[in-house]
Protein backbone atom coordinates (compact mmCIF):
# COMPACT_ATOMS: atom_id res chain seq x y z
CA UNK A 1 0.00 0.00 0.00
CA UNK A 2 1.45 3.44 -1.04
CA UNK A 3 1.07 6.00 1.57
CA UNK A 4 1.05 9.45 0.24
CA UNK A 5 0.36 11.67 3.11
CA UNK A 6 3.54 11.07 5.16
CA UNK A 7 3.90 14.47 6.35
CA UNK A 8 2.08 15.54 9.55
CA UNK A 9 0.34 18.69 10.10
CA UNK A 10 1.43 19.94 13.74
CA UNK A 11 -1.32 20.56 16.21
CA UNK A 12 -0.15 24.21 16.66
CA UNK A 13 -0.93 24.47 12.58
CA UNK A 14 -4.37 23.41 13.42
CA UNK A 15 -5.00 25.43 16.37
CA UNK A 16 -3.69 28.50 14.38
CA UNK A 17 -5.82 27.83 10.86
CA UNK A 18 -8.76 27.04 13.16
CA UNK A 19 -8.18 30.43 15.44
CA UNK A 20 -8.13 32.47 11.70
CA UNK A 21 -11.08 30.81 10.12
CA UNK A 22 -13.42 31.69 12.88
CA UNK A 23 -12.04 35.08 13.27
CA UNK A 24 -12.85 35.40 9.71
CA UNK A 25 -16.27 34.01 10.37
CA UNK A 26 -16.49 36.93 13.29
CA UNK A 27 -15.43 39.37 11.37
CA UNK A 28 -17.81 38.49 8.18
CA UNK A 29 -20.30 37.84 10.84
CA UNK A 30 -22.15 41.33 10.50
CA UNK A 31 -22.60 41.32 6.98
CA UNK A 32 -23.60 37.44 6.02
CA UNK A 33 -27.00 36.91 4.64
CA UNK A 34 -28.10 33.40 5.85
CA UNK A 35 -30.73 31.93 3.23
CA UNK A 36 -32.71 29.32 4.22
CA UNK A 37 -32.54 26.13 1.31
CA UNK A 38 -35.68 27.69 -0.15
CA UNK A 39 -34.49 30.69 -0.67
CA UNK A 40 -31.80 29.50 -2.10
CA UNK A 41 -33.22 27.38 -4.53
CA UNK A 42 -35.25 30.40 -5.50
CA UNK A 43 -32.89 32.64 -6.28
CA UNK A 44 -31.02 33.53 -9.99
CA UNK A 45 -27.84 32.62 -9.71
CA UNK A 46 -24.63 34.30 -10.90
CA UNK A 47 -22.01 31.85 -12.38
CA UNK A 48 -18.57 32.95 -13.94
CA UNK A 49 -21.09 33.60 -17.76
CA UNK A 50 -23.19 35.89 -15.60
CA UNK A 51 -20.62 37.71 -13.99
CA UNK A 52 -19.50 39.25 -16.84
CA UNK A 53 -23.08 39.95 -17.80
CA UNK A 54 -23.08 41.64 -14.32
CA UNK A 55 -20.07 43.79 -14.29
CA UNK A 56 -20.81 44.91 -17.93
CA UNK A 57 -24.47 45.70 -16.86
CA UNK A 58 -23.36 47.73 -14.03
CA UNK A 59 -20.95 49.51 -15.82
CA UNK A 60 -23.67 51.00 -18.27
CA UNK A 61 -26.02 51.86 -15.37
CA UNK A 62 -23.41 53.37 -13.96
CA UNK A 63 -22.05 55.69 -17.43
CA UNK A 64 -25.86 56.22 -18.67
CA UNK A 65 -28.07 56.94 -15.69
CA UNK A 66 -30.87 58.39 -18.18
CA UNK A 67 -31.28 54.78 -19.01
CA UNK A 68 -31.95 53.56 -15.53
CA UNK A 69 -35.38 52.85 -14.10
CA UNK A 70 -36.87 54.92 -11.22
CA UNK A 71 -37.39 51.53 -9.41
CA UNK A 72 -34.13 50.72 -9.68
CA UNK A 73 -31.78 51.56 -6.86
CA UNK A 74 -28.60 52.16 -7.67
CA UNK A 75 -26.97 52.47 -4.35
CA UNK A 76 -28.45 49.13 -3.56
CA UNK A 77 -27.00 48.29 -7.03
CA UNK A 78 -23.68 49.71 -5.68
CA UNK A 79 -23.27 47.68 -2.66
CA UNK A 80 -24.52 44.15 -4.29
CA UNK A 81 -22.33 44.32 -6.88
CA UNK A 82 -19.20 45.63 -4.83
CA UNK A 83 -20.07 42.28 -2.35
CA UNK A 84 -20.79 39.90 -5.17
CA UNK A 85 -17.31 41.16 -6.73
CA UNK A 86 -15.62 40.72 -3.61
CA UNK A 87 -17.04 37.90 -1.97
CA UNK A 88 -16.94 35.88 -5.26
CA UNK A 89 -13.09 36.04 -5.24
CA UNK A 90 -13.23 35.34 -1.46
CA UNK A 91 -15.30 31.90 -1.98
CA UNK A 92 -12.84 30.82 -4.53
CA UNK A 93 -10.12 30.71 -2.07
CA UNK A 94 -12.15 29.62 0.56
CA UNK A 95 -13.39 26.55 -1.87
CA UNK A 96 -9.67 26.25 -2.80
CA UNK A 97 -8.70 25.79 1.38
CA UNK A 98 -11.86 23.47 1.47
CA UNK A 99 -11.03 21.14 -1.04
CA UNK A 100 -7.36 20.70 -0.04
CA UNK A 101 -8.58 20.12 3.75
CA UNK A 102 -11.27 17.74 2.58
CA UNK A 103 -8.23 15.76 0.31
CA UNK A 104 -5.91 15.44 3.14
CA UNK A 105 -8.73 14.38 5.11
CA UNK A 106 -9.75 11.46 3.04
CA UNK A 107 -6.16 10.90 1.97
CA UNK A 108 -5.03 10.53 5.76
CA UNK A 109 -8.04 9.24 6.71
CA UNK A 110 -8.00 6.41 4.24
CA UNK A 111 -4.51 5.45 4.57
CA UNK A 112 -5.07 4.83 8.48
CA UNK A 113 -8.15 3.16 7.92
CA UNK A 114 -5.98 0.68 5.58
CA UNK A 115 -3.33 0.60 8.41
CA UNK A 116 -5.79 -0.15 11.07
CA UNK A 117 -7.11 -3.26 8.78
CA UNK A 118 -3.34 -4.65 8.31
CA UNK A 119 -3.30 -4.21 12.29
CA UNK A 120 -6.72 -6.17 12.57
CA UNK A 121 -5.73 -8.64 10.68
CA UNK A 122 -2.48 -9.52 11.96
CA UNK A 123 -4.25 -9.80 15.71
CA UNK A 124 -6.86 -11.69 14.32
CA UNK A 125 -4.47 -14.21 13.17
CA UNK A 126 -2.39 -14.14 16.15
CA UNK A 127 -5.22 -14.45 18.41
CA UNK A 128 -6.63 -17.69 15.83
CA UNK A 129 -3.07 -19.25 16.93
CA UNK A 130 -3.08 -18.32 20.47
CA UNK A 131 -1.01 -15.49 20.67
CA UNK A 132 -0.78 -14.35 24.10
CA UNK A 133 -2.45 -10.93 24.61
CA UNK A 134 -3.69 -11.07 21.20
CA UNK A 135 -7.47 -12.58 21.53
CA UNK A 136 -8.39 -9.75 23.97
CA UNK A 137 -7.24 -6.92 21.20
CA UNK A 138 -9.21 -9.22 18.77
CA UNK A 139 -12.22 -9.11 20.57
CA UNK A 140 -12.27 -5.32 21.60
CA UNK A 141 -11.44 -4.64 17.58
CA UNK A 142 -14.37 -6.94 16.66
CA UNK A 143 -16.54 -5.07 18.57
CA UNK A 144 -15.57 -1.87 17.08
CA UNK A 145 -15.28 -3.40 13.25
CA UNK A 146 -17.14 -0.90 11.02
CA UNK A 147 -18.45 -3.96 8.99
CA UNK A 148 -22.09 -5.25 8.93
CA UNK A 149 -23.44 -6.50 12.15
CA UNK A 150 -24.17 -10.03 12.24
CA UNK A 151 -27.89 -10.79 13.15
CA UNK A 152 -28.33 -13.59 16.17
CA UNK A 153 -31.10 -15.42 16.86
CA UNK A 154 -31.92 -13.39 19.79
CA UNK A 155 -32.02 -10.32 17.62
CA UNK A 156 -34.50 -11.60 15.20
CA UNK A 157 -38.44 -11.71 15.32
Amino acid sequence: MENKHVQAVPPAVIGQVQLKISEALAMLHPYVTPLTPAERHSLPKMGEKTLSFVEKAYEFARQNPTLCPQYLDMYLFDIDFADAHGLWTLLNTATQLQENIDDTAMCAGSESYQAALVFYNAVKQAASNDVPGAKAIYEELKKRFPGKKRRTSETEV
